[in-house]
């Protein structure tokens, strides 16, 4: 080899590790509350961030906290803290009287002051073979509008409908009907099993357990009810895990940067993030592009150039 050549890739060698070796940080940890739709995944050296609280949430100390990524791949600690807000009780009126009044001339108004009352509601019939539970403890014999309640029926029967609320209008629903309902027998789903099922027909409110497949991961709820349609609740889906396709490069994967060849193995789990790192050839550097496994698929953005593992 020339000494020219060699030169030339030994130039290439000491650009590339300058390039992709740079520290960077990972998600900044942050406590409940804290609005975590504004954050990145990956933060170079000496970005800042604003915390602030998220909605429904209060700060109970600064209302604002700027912290840094700091030259060791960590953050200063935050000392912002949230809480949550009071719950606020909407109460509706109607009017009772004029709604207008003109001044006659005698000095007096046509019509009195209206008066605006809470609108209220009678208590709800209990269904026949069953019972009421309030969401809120009721004293006296009314109900406040927009105050509601779930109706139950003795088992193994269901009512037709399950809430009920004091409406606008000063009305409350008739009573269900308590019926005797049945779901068919539980079915599997793909990439995944029923952990705990006896295969018969199911009545109201039983349950089954979904469970997936090694490296699979689970979305949506594991356990299904029978509903009082007579139908299950939706079924879970198990998301496929995906592979990082590229054969030499660095990428940012469970808060560490590292080579691509000591991921083993090379897998990544549905929902994880990856960040491959582009060149900036005009400022000479790398900077982090994140991707997301879907269902088995990593797309690899368009910008980096490296060497890709064969399709299929």
């Amino acid at each position: 080899m020339s000494p020219t050549l060699a030169l030339l890739l030994l130039s290439q060698v000491a650009f590339y590790t300058t390039v992709t070796s740079k520290k960077v940080c990972g998600r900044p940890p942050v406590s409940d509350g804290i609005d975590e739709t504004i954050l990145k995944r990956v933060y170079e050296i000496g970005e800042e961030v604003s915390l602030t609280c998220g909605q429904g949430y209060l700060p109970s100390t600064a209302t604002t906290s700027r912290i840094t990524c700091t030259d060791t791949g960590g953050w200063i600690q935050s000392n912002l803290a949230c809480s949550q807000k009071w719950e606020l009780l909407f109460i509706r009126y109607v009017m009772l009287g004029a709604n207008e009044s003109s001044c006659l001339h005698n000095g007096t108004w046509s019509n009195p002051p209206p008066v605006c009352k809470a609108v209220n509601c009678p208590l709800a019939l209990p269904p026949r073979d069953g019972r009421i539970v309030h969401d809120k403890p009721i004293t006296g014999s009314t109900t406040m509008y927009g105050q509601g309640w779930t109706y139950e029926c003795n088992p193994p029967k269901a009512p037709s409908y399950e809430r009920g609320s004091c409406r606008a209008d000063g009305t409350i629903p008739d009573p269900p009907v308590c019926r005797e309902v049945s779901c068919s027998i539980p079915t599997n789903i793909p990439n995944g099993v029923i952990t705990f099922a006896v295969m018969r027909p199911h009545g109201y409110k039983e349950k089954v357990k979904y469970a997936c497949n090694e490296h699979y991961v689970l979305d949506g709820q594991a356990e299904i009810q029978c509903q009082n349609t007579g139908n299950w609740s939706s079924k879970p889906v198990c998301r496929a895990p995906c592979t990082v396709g590229i054969k030499r490069g660095r990428i940012f994967y469970n808060a560490k940067k590292i080579w691509i060849a000591d991921l083993k193995p090379n897998r990544v789990q549905h929902g994880e993030h990856v960040a491959f790192y582009c060149l900036n050839r005009a400022d000479k550097c790398g900077y982090p592009v994140v991707s997301t496994c879907n269902d088995g698929s990593l797309p690899i953005p368009e910008c980096f150039e490296g060497e890709f593992l064969p399709a299929g």
